[in-house]
């Protein structure tokens, strides 16, 4: 109750005082519950005389003593006066050694007293919890002005503020983010055009160039931009299976009827070869009964060579046709017999697994590389020169995350299948080209999952069937014996691509520290050795125990 009288008969003796600035700064002792005490005494008005300021030691001995400094003790603050005298007070409360710079004028042309002149601006604040300095910056600040300290003297000056604001170098220190990336984004907040940002990308430093005011507000934005990217464990599992089945039945007569070559003739005579015969012995009985052997003299026999099946007649003057006899030559009878299946499963899994940050595509691939010949015709003075290139065929899956709330995981996953289907022929300008033709299966989709739950994916099926059959006219068409002149052919190609897609936000517990002592430990070192010498052996001798 004391403390609250005390109160009452203080602000009424500051309203009484016409003429003077009514400002105290006052602080109470909540704990202790001691009376409250001025932090800065009024000041005479150096326009009202009549007024007296208290004694130095009036004041001693009311306000206890202080451990805090004034210009920086923050309390409620109450101004009704003429801005000059507002600054005076405010300087001498803050302990500042102020002048004021001849050009600054405090009339106010849009406002005249009484008798016609300019009025000059009153100050009228109640403020709460604020010092003496940052006060007397803040009514510099409302009416253009400004404070420039100068560090040599100690005396501040009170100057018009300049019409550009000052432009201040300012470097910004980045953790997380990249600074082109910043640095655009920065750009498009500065509104003086003379401000400027660059980007260190070596240093992750920022280098500003702006007003204090856009400093303060990019200072800010960088803060809330600047934060760790979030990153995403992405696990695949791609199965794949094939099955190939092949069937063959039946005989198959396209080696008899589909290229029979027949031809008619002799042959071609190539000429004679003689065959030296010799004599046979022959035993003769004569009438007295005695038996003679004889041997004749030997002959010799010539022939016509003739290559039969080649066609055309041979002709000799001497003996007319030869042989006498004319052939009919044919390939003969072909036939294969089939009766066979054939089946062949194939199935491939790949388990990638991938850290990405968050909007950052990951790419898991099960691939080989091929290789595309670009050839380039020569010319009478160069030779052609071929150029080799490669692509990529298999398996490409493409995962891209972004993190939403709630731990959900908005993927967008392309998953893609290729290879070499067939070739294809053309003829261009009279020359053959043949080139391969790709089969490429793929699809996109984006979708939103819980974090660590699977997605899966199928649906890349390729499914080729083929029949075909081979037989005899009329003959294959007959009931039962039929079979003898025909022949089946079932093939079937089927694949299917199955891609399990697991996503998982990384937290920073998932982390392991890994314990190493490489970069503390020193490498030992090799013992000193004489050096080589022809005349040494190559194995030197075992030291002796």
């Amino acid at each position: 109750m004391f403390i609250k009288i005390k109160l009452a008969l203080l602000v009424a003796v500051g309203l009484g005082l016409s003429g003077r600035p009514a400002a105290a700064w006052q602080e109470q002792d909540s704990q202790t519950g001691n009376p409250p005490h001025a932090t800065a005494a009024p000041v005479q008005s150096p326009d009202q005389p009549g007024t007296a300021e208290p004694s130095a030691e009036a004041a001693a001995a009311a306000a206890p003593p202080r451990e805090v400094d004034p210009a920086n003790e923050k309390g409620p603050l109450s101004l009704d006066h003429e801005l000059p005298a507002a600054i005076q007070f405010l300087a001498r409360s803050a302990n500042i050694n102020l002048h004021i710079d001849p050009s600054v004028t405090f009339t106010n042309a849009a406002s005249q007293g009484p008798d016609g002149k300019p009025m000059i601006p009153m100050v009228s604040v109640r403020w709460d919890n604020v010092s003496a300095e940052d006060a007397l910056t803040e009514i510099l600040d409302i009416h253009g002005l400004i404070l420039v300290p100068n560090s040599k003297t100690g005396i501040a000056r009170v100057s018009k503020k300049p019409t550009l604001a000052p432009l201040i170098t300012s470097i910004i220190q980045l953790q997380y983010s990249n600074p082109t990336n910043i640095t655009q984004l920065i750009t498009t907040s500065l509104s003086d055009p003379r401000s400027k940002v660059g980007a260190d990308t070596r240093t992750s430093q920022l280098v500003l160039v702006s007003t204090e005011a856009e400093m303060e507000a990019v200072t800010n934005l960088v803060v809330q931009l600047d934060k760790p990217t979030k990153q995403v464990l992405i696990e695949a599992k791609l199965l794949e299976t094939s099955s190939n089945p092949k069937s063959i039945k039946g005989i198959d007569w396209s080696g008899t009827l589909e290229a029979q070559n027949v031809s008619f003739g002799n042959g071609r005579t190539r000429g004679t070869t003689t065959t030296q015969l010799p004599g046979q012995p022959v035993s003769t009985t004569l009438p007295s009964g005695r038996t003679v052997d004889s041997t004749p003299r030997s002959s010799s026999a010539t022939e016509l060579i003739t290559d039969l099946g080649a066609g055309g007649l041979s002709m000799d003057t001497a003996r007319g046709l030869h042989p006498e006899v004319a052939f009919l030559n044919a390939d003969g009878v072909s036939a294969v017999l089939s009766f066979l299946s054939r089946d062949s499963d194939t199935e491939v899994v790949a388990l990638p697994r991938q850290v990405t940050s968050d909007n950052q595509t990951a790419t898991l691939s099960v691939t080989r590389a091929y290789p595309i010949f670009e050839i380039t015709p020569g010319s009478a003075q160069t030779p052609p020169t071929a150029k080799i290139t490669y692509t990529n065929l298999g398996t490409i899956l493409k995962v891209t995350p972004r993190i939403s709330a709630s731990s959900n995981v908005v993927l967008k996953v392309t998953p893609e299948v290729s290879n070499i289907d067939s070739k294809d022929r053309q003829i261009i300008n009279g020359n053959l080209n043949e080139a391969n033709v790709y089969a490429i299966r793929k699809m996109e989709t984006e979708v939103v999952i819980p974090s660590g739950n699977t997605l899966v994916m199928g649906g890349l099926i390729s499914d080729t069937s083929s029949k075909s059959y081979t037989k005899v006219p009329l003959l294959g068409d007959l009931p039962g014996i039929g079979r003898l002149f025909r022949s089946d052919t079932k093939e079937r190609t089927k694949s299917n691509l199955i891609v399990f897609v697991t996503p998982t936000i990384v937290q920073n517990t998932d982390f392991q520290e890994a314990q190493t002592g490489y970069l503390g430990t020193r490498q030992p070192e090799l013992p000193n050795q004489a050096p080589f010498s022809p005349d040494q052996p190559s194995n030197p001798p075992e030291p002796e125990d």
